[in-house]
């Protein structure tokens, strides 16, 4: 970098200063607030974009789950995020959903319940209510596809084992692994989640579509129901 670009960086305004360390020391080096702050630009009369930035991601907890929970409508409750900046995190939080789950290639083989936690993460992790899902699998374990079942509320969501077994028959798969979330984060089953489970378990001995797990999905952590022994 030349002489004259230091010293045009050195006069940058406080809120562009993430963007002096991003292109002098990279991504790595920046902190979660400070890439926020990138991505909204300004802060307001009382706060650089970066001290802004640390106080909407306090409000999430420090947690970018938590961040991309929060709305458009929720981010513009803080002085300084407009439509414009609530936008662009908003945008920048989904492509890095996206491309984490575009790393997943088609057709995995699973082996183990973390491969079915990853797929259903994607689908599940980031919701506010509660969402039953499953994977489809042919004679190989590989993944057919994933389906939606149903959507409910924060505690609980109705599921028809009619609807998953047509799905499951629709798309010729040979068995299937069932998911939820929970949207507190706790992962331990309920006396609810446990009948399901059996009920669906036997349907599928029935039709020789088996159901070999059920994941309960909490944020970054998870439940199985084969790993405990309960399949």
């Amino acid at each position: 970098m030349s002489e004259q670009g230091k010293a045009t960086i050195k006069c940058w305004a406080e809120d562009d200063r993430p963007r002096e360390k991003l292109l002098i020391k990279g991504t790595s080096a920046l902190s979660d607030a400070e890439l926020v702050a990138i991505l909204i630009g300004s802060g307001n009369q009382n706060e650089s974009a970066v001290d802004l930035s640390q106080r909407i991601l306090l409000h999430a907890q420090n947690n970018l789950i938590e961040l991309s929970k929060l709305s458009v409508t929720d981010l513009q409750k803080f002085r300084g995020i407009g439509v414009a900046k609530a936008l662009s995190i908003v945008a920048a939080l989904e492509l890095g959903k996206r491309r984490r789950r575009s790393d997943m290639h088609d057709k995995i083989r699973i082996t183990k319940s973390s491969q079915a936690f990853e797929i259903f993460q994607e689908h599940l992790a980031y919701q506010n209510y509660e969402q039953f899902s499953a994977i489809l699998l042919n004679r190989a374990n590989r993944v057919i596809r994933t389906i939606s079942i149903s959507d409910g509320g924060i505690t609980g969501t109705v599921v028809d084992p009619k609807k998953v077994f047509k799905l499951a028959l629709e798309f010729n798969a040979t068995s299937i692994i069932l998911g939820h979330n929970h949207p507190s984060g706790q992962i331990q089953p309920s006396e609810a989640d446990i009948a399901l489970t059996r009920k669906l378990k036997n349907g599928g001995e029935l039709l020789e579509v088996p159901v070999l797990d059920h994941i309960i999905v909490g944020d970054e952590r998870y439940y199985s129901f084969s790993d405990d022994g309960r399949m």
